[in-house]
Order: structure tokens, then C-alpha cells, then sequence
């Protein structure tokens, strides 16, 4: 083994792996080269040839849409049609809440709370249950999706597909529906999901004066 045959494998798994990746890879080998080195396995010096890419705290924000942008895109699906009453309250709850896209696809009737104006999410990571304030323009959206878009089901799963069998989104049919709406504007392909929107509202709070801590 040669300096350049490690060169040869990361070039071609950095087209695949993030910089994280890469940089935790990259350590591992160093500590193997390091033992194999002193066993004298491998030629001196190959450890240290073996470069890790630098990670910058904070790096990756902002990775979503402006706030102008998800103003563009609630607007864009403002329409009357079932997909727009549908993705209008889907991209609302994304970008008011920042919710990931496993709690907005969990999200049943019950739990909405109308009567007293509040939402619940069962959070993906931790599986805790958290209740916020229901914001007029999400619960209006909400309601005209349930009175004019909702084919009649069983389900108590508050958002479907559009066609038959109608059933709750997957992770990819709720990606698809965020990612259709901002194809033609200049994201990277992480920041055209449900997680961009997720960025797009902290990237809001913050630059309405809110601290990194408090978002």
C-alpha cells in the first residue's frame, strides 16, 4: 500500500460520503497504519500522508431556503387544487414549527386540540411528546386541507397521497412534495427537502435576533 492508493479510494468515496464521513474514516486509518507501521507491515510515514479534511463549526448554516423563499412557496401553493390545499398546510407546519418530517407524517387528528388552539408532536429522536401553541395561519391551512382535500378515510393520520389507496406520505413521497415546490431555485440537494425548512426556520429566528442556544 501507497500513499496514492488511499488518495485513489477517498477520492472516489467523497463522492458519496459528507466531509464528517471522510474526516472519521480518515482517523480510523491513521490508527490502523500507525499499529501496522510499528509492526512493520507497511512502509514509514504513511499514516501522516493520509490528510483529513477540516470541519468548520457552523458550517452548514444556513443550508435551507430564505424566508423570502418559503413566502414564494407558500404563495405558489395557495391555489385550489387538492395538491396545493395539501402541500400548503404541509409546508406551513415544516417551516413555522421546524418539525422533521417523521413528526408532521405521524401527525393524527387527535392530535390537534381546535378547541383550545394547540398542536402535539411526537418527536422522531426522542420519541417525547411536545405541545405548542396551534399559529392561526397553520390551523386555518390545516382546516381547509381536512374540509376540502382529505379523501374520507378511516386513518387517523392527518396527511395521505392523493390517490387511491389513499395512505399516510413516506419519508420520500413527503421529500418529493417539499423538493417539487423548490427545484428551480439554487439549494444544495439537502436544502430541497423537508430538512431545509426545518433550517429556513431557524435561519429566521436568528436573524430576528434569536441566539443559537435559544433555537
Amino acid at each position: 500500500v501507497v500513499a496514492t492508493d488511499i488518495d485513489a479510494f477517498y477520492e472516489h468515496m467523497a463522492q458519496r460520503w459528507s466531509r464528517i464521513s471522510l474526516r472519521t474514516s480518515g482517523k480510523f486509518l491513521r490508527t490502523w497504519f500507525r499499529y501496522c507501521e510499528r509492526r512493520g507491515w507497511v512502509r514509514s510515514g504513511l499514516a501522516d500522508a493520509i490528510l483529513l479534511p477540516r470541519i468548520y463549526r457552523f458550517e452548514g448554516l444556513p443550508l435551507g431556503p430564505t424566508w423570502d423563499t418559503v413566502g414564494g412557496l407558500l404563495a405558489e401553493t395557495n391555489g385550489d387544487d387538492l395538491a396545493s390545499i395539501r402541500d400548503h398546510a404541509i409546508i406551513l407546519l415544516l417551516s413555522v414549527y421546524g418539525v422533521r418530517s417523521g413528526e408532521v407524517r405521524r401527525l393524527c387528528l387527535d392530535d390537534i386540540d381546535w378547541s383550545h388552539d394547540r398542536i402535539r408532536f411526537v418527536r422522531s429522536k426522542s420519541g417525547r411528546t411536545d405541545t405548542a401553541p396551534l399559529e392561526p395561519r397553520v390551523g386555518n391551512a390545516i382546516a381547509r386541507y381536512l374540509r376540502e382535500g382529505r379523501p374520507p378515510t378511516e386513518s387517523r393520520v392527518v396527511f395521505l397521497t392523493l390517490r387511491a389507496p389513499h395512505r399516510p406520505l413516506s419519508a420520500g413521497g413527503l421529500y418529493d412534495i417539499v423538493a417539487s415546490h423548490l427545484s428551480d431555485h439554487e439549494l444544495p440537494k439537502k436544502g430541497r427537502g423537508p430538512h431545509g425548512l426545518r433550517h429556513a426556520c431557524a435561519r429566521h429566528l436568528i436573524e430576528a435576533g434569536r441566539s443559537f442556544k435559544e433555537v
